[in-house]
């Protein structure tokens, strides 16, 4: 499935819902954030090891796929109401960041472009 296919399937469950008035681009940031913190909330107090693990068994797995699909579909729903191309925005955001992260510095190194110098 494509990401546009995916945003055309987020669009009419909300649109059969009557919720397009409700998506403003503040109230979906509000509720992406939301969702973004209940992802975080999983992995809150885990050890590096047990969050590497959590989707080993299945109820961690469900747990992290629901909290992931909810941060997507208010992704998907924020780049609708805002009219954002999503594959052509990674591209560019890609390109950005290969200039600011060049392999031969970056490689293996957890540190803001602005400190690879």
């Amino acid at each position: 499935m494509t990401i546009d296919e995916l945003r055309d399937m987020v669009t009419e469950f909300s649109q059969r819902r009557d919720w397009e008035r409700f998506h403003t681009p503040k109230n979906l940031v509000m509720a992406l954030t939301g969702e973004v913190g209940e992802l975080a909330e999983i992995f809150q107090w885990l050890t590096p090891e047990q969050s590497e693990a959590l989707c080993d068994d299945e109820e961690g797995r469900v747990k992290v796929e629901h909290e992931v699909a909810d941060v997507l579909i208010y992704l998907l729903r924020l780049s609708t109401v805002l009219d954002i191309d999503l594959a052509t925005a990674v591209q560019a955001k890609l390109k950005v960041n290969e200039q600011r992260y060049p392999v031969n510095l970056a490689r293996g190194r957890a540190v803001k472009y602005s400190e690879l110098g």
